[in-house]
């Protein structure tokens, strides 16, 4: 019985306009040469045929020195020590919480490594473990930071600094952890009035203007019960439809082109930033300012 088959091409998923400046890198396919000179190393998404350098994914070209590596425009979340996440806890165990972090396995919260409430300092005890669902339950989102990453690819997580914790109300998105550009702080209370942590995972949190009364709480205190205004509401809307228009693009993320897009598309109605005519104008707009500020 014959069939068809529709593949796409990892180059349909770009918008090649937006690729086209020069300080924009490559885009490289599946079995594609990189480099047939001597004396380069190969790092992850490459492999070595006849003495050339080849891609194994569909991605861009990253060189540090003599080091190749493509990274991948789609794929999983490959963490690293001091990377700021957003993650779910999906699970409650002996002394730790099993966190869904978008990575290929789940990754470690331990007891030992969250703040107690309020902040005290003081080893954990049998009470603590029998307390741990008052802290941390199933379904709750979390923002903490990768303390190490095991040789089996774990991610053990902690959340002793204060700007972590529970996450309260807000609205979460995904994108391909590709898409968020490595930053100084990934913790941002934009100008538009909404504060919004992009997760190195892929996972970003959109909330209202985050205050410093909670720190008491030792990342444990939520909101819930506090009712959020329409305004706000619309904001992080719009915030939310911004993200996916740039990452619908594939343009990166960081606290810049989010903002420059916000700008952008306050002449559209909210429900029409999905419409891929807005899409297309907004990370065109927020491309062509991103070019002029370099």
């Amino acid at each position: 019985m014959a069939s068809n088959v529709m593949i796409r091409l990892a180059s349909d998923r770009v918008n090649l306009s937006l690729l086209s400046g020069d300080n924009n890198p490559r885009l490289f396919t599946p079995g594609e040469v990189i480099t047939a000179q001597q004396g380069y190393m190969r790092g992850h998404g490459t492999y070595m045929e006849d003495e050339d350098i080849k891609s194994s994914v569909a991605g861009v070209m990253v060189q540090v020195n003599k080091l190749i590596t493509v990274k991948p425009l789609k794929g999983r979340y490959v963490g690293e020590i001091g990377d700021v996440i957003v993650a779910r806890v999906i699970d409650v165990q002996q002394k730790r919480w099993k966190v869904d972090t978008n990575s290929r396995l789940d990754s470690i919260l331990l007891l030992s490594s969250v703040n107690l409430p309020g902040g005290e300092l003081r080893r954990r005890g049998v009470e603590d473990e029998q307390q741990m669902r008052k802290y941390l339950q199933e379904g709750d989102l979390i923002s903490a930071e990768v303390q190490n990453v095991h040789s089996d690819g774990v991610l053990s997580l902690h959340t002793r600094s204060l700007k972590y914790g529970k996450l309260s109300q807000g609205i979460l998105v995904k994108v391909f952890p590709s898409l968020i550009k490595r930053r100084k702080t990934h913790f941002h209370n934009l100008p538009c009035g909404a504060s919004i942590i992009l997760g190195n995972n892929g996972f970003i949190w959109i909330s209202p203007m985050l205050s410093t009364d909670g720190e008491e709480g030792g990342g444990f205190t939520q909101n819930l019960d506090e009712s959020v205004s329409k305004q706000d509401r619309e904001v992080i809307s719009r915030l939310r439809n911004c993200i996916l228009a740039l990452a619908n693009c594939k343009m990166l993320l960081y606290d810049t082109s989010i903002l420059y897009a916000y700008e952008e598309s306050l002449k559209y109605e909210v429900h029409e930033l999905l419409h891929q005519e807005a899409m297309f104008d907004i990370a065109f707009l927020t491309q062509h300012k991103l070019r002029l500020q370099e």
